[in-house]
């Protein structure tokens, strides 16, 4: 079996890819989600990081983008970044009300993004997985784990990882070096946040660096979809690195 392989970029609201740079010049706001999305096959949602949406918006986003596109989307900070994970039920629970099923057939991955401050405690970090559904609305939900402490990085958390069917987002960083860069299939589909773009390559990353990527992309799609974004780095520069890399797969 061989998963699709999707790759995009986090959020498509960026004033630098204006006027030319990714978005054509004089292209209305309005339509920046109708064009980035015909021009990568998914996107990460990233401003539910930061507050809910309406499903009026969710409907939206829905249907500007084409049938074949997926969305992954960033929990809320009010489910990770606190104390106990395992006692964050009613924030899990307001993040998954807010009409993110709406997407239906587009909603794909919900990425649980942790401080670097948040180390391992298996027992808390095993209450918190017991409160992530497997589907809501008939509509599944799969789950990505982005974890940014080296505590983090041991068979036990790969482990609880597997057990719930949740997948360890790859997360490469060049200038965060104390971040684990873990590479552990622990859920049927892959998920990575390639952060080291650089502004003096014009497609972000050298073709070496994609063809690398795309080697990897692949190997990863041999046990199920593949959900890889560039985030951060030189953001200017994503757009045209995840082109080039879907560019380089076939897509």
């Amino acid at each position: 079996m061989t998963g699709t392989i999707r790759a995009g970029i986090g959020g498509w609201t960026y004033a630098p890819w204006r006027g030319g740079v990714f978005y054509p010049e004089k292209l209305s706001q309005k339509r920046e989600l109708e064009y980035a999305s015909r021009q990568m096959n998914s996107l990460e949602i990233n401003g539910t990081y930061y507050s809910g949406f309406k499903p009026d918006t969710w409907m939206k986003w829905r249907d500007e983008t084409p049938e074949d596109f997926v969305f992954a989307v960033k929990a809320s900070r009010f489910c990770t970044n606190r104390k106990r994970l395992s006692e964050g039920g009613e924030s899990i629970e307001r993040f998954l009300d807010q009409g993110l099923t709406a997407l239906g057939d587009k909603l794909g991955p919900i990425n649980w993004q942790f401080m670097a401050t948040k180390t391992f405690d298996p027992e808390d970090f095993e209450g918190f997985l017991k409160r992530l559904p497997q589907e809501k609305d008939g509509i599944r939900l799969r789950h990505a784990l982005e974890v940014r402490s080296p505590t983090f990085d041991t068979e036990e958390f790969y482990d609880l990882a597997r057990k719930y069917g949740a997948a360890i987002v790859y997360a490469h960083d060049d200038e965060a070096p104390g971040w684990p860069r873990i590479d552990q299939d622990t859920a049927d589909f892959r998920y990575a946040r390639l952060m080291s773009s650089r502004e003096d390559e014009p497609t972000g990353l050298s073709p070496e660096e994609l063809d690398s990527i795309a080697g990897q992309t692949r190997a990863w799609a041999r046990g199920g979809d593949v959900f890889a974004y560039f985030i951060a780095g030189a953001k200017v520069r994503n757009p045209a690195a995840a082109q080039a890399l879907l560019a380089k797969l076939g897509a």
